[in-house]
């Protein structure tokens, strides 16, 4: 059994603020916005306070940042 199965492994519901997050549903993780991919509350390091989504790691942040902005490729 791997961390995100077994009786408390439900997805957490938060709401994204400047270098913290809240919690409004409790779980053990969230869902990467952009990979699907789970991510332990204790390992939650990247998000966007605007769209209010998680992020994985640094590089899909970015990735995604790119994504909706996309005159940031010309910088």
């Amino acid at each position: 059994m791997n961390r995100f199965e077994g009786p408390g492994s439900k997805e957490a519901k938060l709401r994204y603020l400047d270098g913290d997050f809240q919690v409004v549903s409790p779980g053990s993780f969230v869902r990467c916005a952009v990979t699907g991919e789970a991510i332990h509350l204790e390992d939650l390091k990247y998000w966007s306070v605007a769209r209010q989504e998680a992020y994985v790691d640094a590089a899909t942040s970015l990735a995604r940042e790119i994504d909706e902005n996309p005159d940031l490729r010309k910088r």
